[in-house]
């Protein structure tokens, strides 16, 4: 019985602080979405305060009805599932041959040689200049704005494979060398976990990317999506359904750099960053 009684005594004071550590990360989810609930009712009492026309700004409210009128009719669901198809399709090419450039030109002199001119003139240049080229050749349709967002996200993932792979501790590649790993081994073993935060890092970068070129794309190309449909509707003035789409892109953009942000963490639980306070 006295047994019982002490489990209970242990057990008690856990409940309090359960509570204060609910109560502590409601109170950062509200710090955090603070900016964004100040933002909305700026919009809002400018848009009801007739200093501008509703066809400038319309109210938030009259936005947010639209969004669900489209949501409703299943053109939110088809333009958001397009848009997110070929962001993401680009992003994972770009994702997986960046890796591969990248490690290839850090540990080849030669194809160091051939393509480090080509990454060093291509990553600042504009490369929606490449967009009528695209056109020309693979058409308005799909595969041509995924070649777009290809071709815009693969830069950043192959500069920051490179440099993750160049910070590698050169005390550990001799380490491995002297206990006999192969180069596979090496490759495999030491230098891509100790490149992948900044890999990730070069991730982090390319999938917004990948997603304002995928909305670009369709603006410029028309057809379905969430960028068509801001086209579509600014043809026609319709100036709630362009709100409408600058919401939903904004809300999309957030929720994919918040699972990268999360997949970030997941896979480096076992690096140091993982131990410091984070804001995801």
């Amino acid at each position: 019985m006295a047994r019982v009684a002490g489990i209970g005594a242990e057990t008690a004071p856990s409940e309090p602080a359960a509570a204060l550590r609910a109560a502590r990360a409601v109170g950062r989810a509200m710090a955090h979405a603070a900016p964004i609930l100040v933002l909305a009712l700026a919009w809002e009492v400018l848009a009801a305060s007739g200093a501008v026309t509703p066809f400038q700004l319309p109210r938030l409210t009259a936005v947010l009805a639209r969004i669900w009128t489209d949501a409703v009719a299943g053109d939110l669901a088809l333009n958001t599932a397009l848009t997110l198809y070929r962001a993401l399709a680009g992003f994972l090419i770009a994702a997986m041959a960046g890796v591969v450039i990248g490690l290839a030109m850090s540990r080849n002199v030669a194809v160091r040689w051939l393509l480090d001119p080509i990454v060093s003139v291509g990553f600042p240049m504009p490369k929606i200049a490449f967009l009528p080229v695209m056109m020309l050749w693979l058409g308005v349709y799909d595969l041509s704005k995924i070649a777009m967002v290809v071709l815009d996200a693969i830069f950043p993932v192959i500069t920051a494979t490179m440099i993750g792979i160049a910070g590698v501790d050169r005390h550990l590649l001799w380490s491995a060398r002297n206990m006999g790993a192969s180069e596979r081994e090496l490759v495999w073993q030491i230098v891509l976990p100790a490149a992948l935060p900044q890999i990730m890092t070069g991730l982090q970068v390319a999938l917004p990317i990948a997603l304002i070129v995928a909305v670009v794309a369709e603006m410029l190309m028309g057809g379905y999506g969430l960028g068509g449909a801001m086209v579509h509707a600014s043809r026609f003035a319709d100036s709630r359904g362009v709100f409408a789409g600058i919401v939903e892109i904004a809300v999309v953009g957030y929720a994919l750099v918040k699972a990268m942000a999360l997949m970030r963490r997941r896979l480096l639980i076992w690096h140091q960053e993982a131990q410091a306070p984070s804001t995801v």
